[in-house]
């Protein structure tokens, strides 16, 4: 199996209220089949980390109330958001699939960043 996970990221002044610790955050993801197997989408597991070392861990089952079935050349794009509550912090994660012949297994998504000041920062 070859999945491909692209993620981008944005911050939402909108959905920020930086005066009560708020800020709001989008981000695009994009889950691409180049292998040749299909594959479903069963669940999603994120670590959500802010500036300050707060963790929330977000577990459920597929993305966006949907589980897509990938056939090889497929893609599924979806976006959804998080809060922090400082300008910064980053999300890294697992993706869980299932194979059409019942074979379960991981897809990480690894590290990235959340920036409200504009300055991209390393993940840790």
């Amino acid at each position: 199996m070859h999945l491909e996970i692209l993620v981008e990221p944005r911050y939402l002044p909108e959905q920020s209220k930086p005066i009560e610790e708020v800020y709001g955050f989008a981000y695009a993801i994009t889950v691409s089949n180049r292998g040749t197997e299909a594959a479903q989408l069963i669940s999603r597991h994120w670590v959500i980390s802010d500036e300050d070392g707060h963790v929330e861990e977000v577990k459920g089952l597929g993305v966006v109330g949907r589980q897509p079935f990938l056939r090889p050349g497929e893609q599924f794009k979806y976006t959804s958001g998080a809060h922090l509550r400082t300008p910064s912090g980053s999300m890294r994660g697992s993706f869980y699939f299932v194979n059409e012949e019942g074979t379960h297994f991981a897809v990480p998504v690894p590290a990235f960043v959340l920036d409200a000041t504009g300055q991209k920062k390393p993940v840790h």
